[in-house]
């Protein structure tokens, strides 16, 4: 629980932008170091941090601040709705019911077809509520400190404080004198977004969370469903839609961390061309 959100009491006291991300990065810091200096540790009761008001003041602030903001999921509701219609606290307090008293459930995403690059192909963007979306970015500052700890140093997409360009920069180191290497393999996974075995992402959650309701959190968005341009819905069997701003946090336990590992600092080193950047 964090140190300065009161939760579970009275009256909720939302804190400004300001107090709410001091006390998310003390929580965060906590976590990271616990990660780290047990590598088998595993954690339990996350999921009030998850509901608690600082926590979700941040994820609103990621979540409106983002480039997608003005874009609404299959409900048409944007964020300059809320602010005008609701307000944050009172959305923000409606979200926090829901998710303590367990009645909170994920809606199917929308799905829009985006090129891809010049290459006459078509990408697959899934458009969560901004009520999945807050909630998802939530969920994300709660997990992040704790996978963060097993990425592997080689290890550049979709981190923070790290970007392509770090890459970049780590294979011109290795390629320039004395170190001389003389290949850089570029590697990609096919339709990476699509084809992630939710049971096998499961697993690697439950390595390193016991909280139930994280995990059936996390599961719920990821059987969510889509809801096609079309109209039609389609459950979802495999794979995370692009677009939320959970995606990465779903890939990041699957591909990184298990792929990576396989791969080792000196074995693979990919230059990534252009970062994606989530809706």
């Amino acid at each position: 629980m964090s140190e300065d959100a009161p939760v579970n009491t009275g009256a909720v006291v939302w804190p400004d932008v300001e107090s709410a991300a001091i006390t998310v990065r003390r929580m965060q810091t906590k976590l990271h170091r616990w990660a780290t200096e047990q590598s088998g540790r595993r954690f339990g009761d996350l999921f009030n941090l998850v509901a608690d008001p600082a926590f979700l003041v941040c994820a609103w602030e990621r979540v409106t601040t983002n480039r997608g903001a003005r874009t609404p999921g299959i409900d048409k509701v944007s964020v300059g709705l809320v602010e005008t219609w609701v307000g944050a606290e009172a959305f923000l307090a409606q979200i926090r019911d829901a998710l303590k008293s367990r009645m909170f459930r994920p809606v199917a995403v929308r799905r829009v077809m985006i090129p891809k690059g010049s290459t006459g192909k078509f990408r697959k963007l899934g458009i969560p509520t901004i009520t999945d979306r807050v909630v998802q970015a939530s969920l994300k500052l709660v997990l992040e400190p704790i996978f963060e700890a097993d990425f592997k140093p080689c290890s550049y997409g979709f981190r923070p404080n790290r970007r392509a360009q770090d890459a970049v920069a780590e294979i011109h180191y290795y390629a320039s004198k004395p170190r001389n290497y003389h290949w850089v393999l570029e590697a990609d996974i096919e339709a990476c977004f699509d084809e992630i075995s939710h049971r096998a992402l499961m697993d690697r959650l439950r390595a390193r969370i016991t909280d139930k309701r994280i995990c059936a959190l996390v599961k719920a968005f990821l059987k969510a469903g889509v809801l096609t341009e079309l109209g039609n819905r389609e459950e979802t069997l495999t794979g995370t839609p692009q677009g939320g701003l959970c995606s990465a946090e779903h890939k990041e336990p699957y591909e990184q961390r298990w792929v990576m590992r396989s791969v080792g600092r000196y074995g693979l080193m990919t230059a990534i061309s252009g970062v994606e950047h989530c809706a």
